[in-house]
């Protein structure tokens, strides 16, 4: 039998006497179409009910909440280019791991393997040839790589003018605006020169002794005929007709270890369950990626841009897709890090090649794939 319950109160209108005494008598309570009478402490017992209830709710809520594992994760910078990570952040789907990430942004692959190596931080995300450099320095708890993020060169090549019909044989007796010596897009942008016949230093000179955020500056009050610039400034030069974007370094270059997740091998050792968790949310993040449009994601992701116009990072988002700069799966080949390494070689920055399995896993990235499901 359904029981519908009414509770007929006093009007507005009554008077505190009439209140006091419907109170004394009983409050008339409407089930199944019986009028009953109960009395004011049976009604005192279930307000007393009701708000132990709503105490064990709200505090069920809090418990659940503490229950999540914080998880401190450094970034190399603060970067487009790594939209399936905050994707994965704001979508909730570290949160659906038990994962609450703690995210702060290195400035440098140096200072975010800096960060990890003493113990600020749990997870680093940068370049590999951090990861590299670690091992030949011959560190015993060494940083070893568990996922992968990007797989090309993030970074487009900007003249002065357009140049419909760009060769890199158009660098040549030029002066094109670099990076910093040592690091991957500079090693990335030599590289490409030497694929096609161009000496750094002898056929075309590269400026780099400028500060990372100075270079398009230096560009648009003057200096040099190219410069090799990251999204999202070479589209915001577009936009304000100071420049043109004529190549894209990641499509030069081919598909290379470029930037990727890893851990101290004490971590790993200690606590695989949260690294293989932070991988399962992170894979989850490059399925929807790979999945929705140049849009939808900037529109994802627009909460870690505020700064940025939405025309600028759906272009920007659209441009990294056509290049096909995002992995589709966690996973560092042997043949994507040996990229890397030849890279560094030719710009003789490495003597000699890291074995693959001394500084990469396979394992989480493998099982990630086995069991997460778009």
């Amino acid at each position: 039998m359904s029981h519908n319950i009414q509770i007929i109160a006093a009007k507005s209108k009554a008077s505190a006497c009439q209140y006091r005494r419907l109170m004394r008598v009983g409050i008339q309570i409407m089930i199944g179409g019986y009028l009953v009478r109960k009395s004011a402490k049976l009604v005192s017992l279930i307000l007393v009910v009701l708000i132990v209830l709503s105490s064990v709710a709200m505090l069920s809520a809090g418990c659940s909440k503490k229950e999540l594992t914080t998880v401190r994760l450094n970034e190399v910078v603060r970067s487009i280019f790594y939209a399936p990570q905050y994707v994965a952040i704001n979508k909730g789907f570290f949160e659906e791991q038990g994962l609450e990430i703690e995210l702060t942004t290195g400035q440098g692959a140096d200072k975010t393997m800096t960060a990890l190596l003493s113990g600020q931080c749990d997870i680093g995300f940068a370049g590999p040839e951090a990861c590299i450099y670690v091992y030949e320095q011959g560190k015993e708890d060494y940083a070893v790589i568990f996922a992968q993020l990007t797989q090309r060169d993030g970074s487009f090549l900007v003249a002065r003018n357009d140049e419909p019909e760009f060769k890199w044989e158009n660098t040549r007796g030029k002066v094109i605006i670099g990076g910093r010596p040592g690091g991957v897009p500079e090693m990335t942008l030599e590289y490409v020169l030497k694929k096609h016949g161009i000496m750094p230093g002898k056929d075309v000179e590269i400026i780099t002794n400028l500060q990372f955020t100075a270079t398009a500056g230096a560009f648009t009050s003057g200096v040099g005929d190219y410069v090799a610039l990251f999204e999202p400034t070479a589209s915001m030069l577009e936009k304000e007709n100071a420049g043109k974007i004529v190549s894209s370094l990641g499509e030069e270059s081919g598909l290379i270890a470029y930037t990727a997740y890893f851990t101290s091998k004490s971590v790993i050792d200690k606590n695989p369950e949260m690294i293989q968790k932070f991988t399962n949310a992170f894979y989850k993040g490059q399925l929807w990626v790979h999945s929705h449009t140049a849009e939808e994601i900037a529109e994802a992701i627009k909460s870690f841009f505020p700064d940025t116009d939405d025309d600028i990072l759906v272009t920007v988002v659209k441009r990294y897709k056509e290049i096909d700069a995002w992995c589709t799966d966690p996973i560092t080949t042997p043949e994507s890090l040996d990229l890397l390494q030849e890279v560094m070689q030719t710009a003789g920055e490495l003597d000699k090649k890291v074995e693959y399995d001394k500084i990469v896993t396979q394992e989480f990235a493998k099982k990630a794939i086995e069991t997460v499901k778009p």
